[in-house]
């Protein structure tokens, strides 16, 4: 009688794009380490590539420089943020104040989490003298953010709680110009007190009503 032919039990080939997928992520977290660590200046695709376990080439052929890695690092930092978080958008119970308050703190707290400073710092750094880098900054990680706060001042508007007329983009501004202003120039702490106070005193300025 003749044997009966056996499967085959040769390995499967390698998955191309789940090592890739593995190998970006290995990229993008050392770059948020390195950052974190030694700072932008001194933050080198030669680092990255021997902290992530990969060749500075294949850091090449997917991003033009150590800054566009760090963009979709933060983005994906953001990501993981969100996810983790149970972030929905931004909250509308009613009370803009109240609202308003509970995201700038949360803001606060995150800036005070080196995961999160040292990437954005380091971004914000090289936009100013990279526009290309500054304009991908603005679009992928700014705007979405100014865009919730705005949305969630224009519920107020309709709601009657803001004057029709209201420039929702200068009151965002107002909120986050003096957060930032601290935060980057460290003239003083970032508390929730005063994210609390910069909260009345936006509002008082443009005259909301409850």
């Amino acid at each position: 009688m003749s044997a009966s032919p056996q499967p085959s039990t040769s390995p499967r080939p390698p998955d191309a794009a789940r090592r890739s997928d593995r190998s970006r992520r290995a990229i993008l977290d050392a770059a948020l380490a390195l950052v974190g660590e030694v700072g932008y200046n001194k933050l080198t695709i030669e680092a990255i590539a021997a902290r992530a376990g990969v060749g500075k080439q294949t850091i090449y052929r997917w991003w033009p420089s150590k800054a566009a890695v760090l963009l979709d690092a933060a983005l994906a930092l953001a990501g993981d943020a969100g996810s983790g978080s149970g972030w929905t958008g931004f909250p509308d119970t009613g009370d803009l104040a109240a609202d308003l308050k509970s995201v700038l703190r949360a803001t606060a707290d995150e800036f005070a989490d080196e995961r999160y400073a040292a990437p954005a710092r380091a971004l914000t750094a090289a936009g100013a003298t990279d526009p290309e880098l500054g304009a991908r900054f603005n679009e992928k990680l700014l705007e979405p953010q100014l865009a919730l706060y705005e949305e969630r001042l224009r519920a107020a508007r309709e709601a009657g709680q803001l004057a029709p007329d209201t420039d929702l983009r200068l009151v965002v501004e107002m909120l986050l110009g003096p957060l930032t202003y601290r935060w980057l120039l460290r003239t003083a702490p970032l508390t929730h007190a005063y994210t609390d106070a910069l909260v009345d005193s936006v509002l008082g300025g443009v005259g909301a009503g409850a």
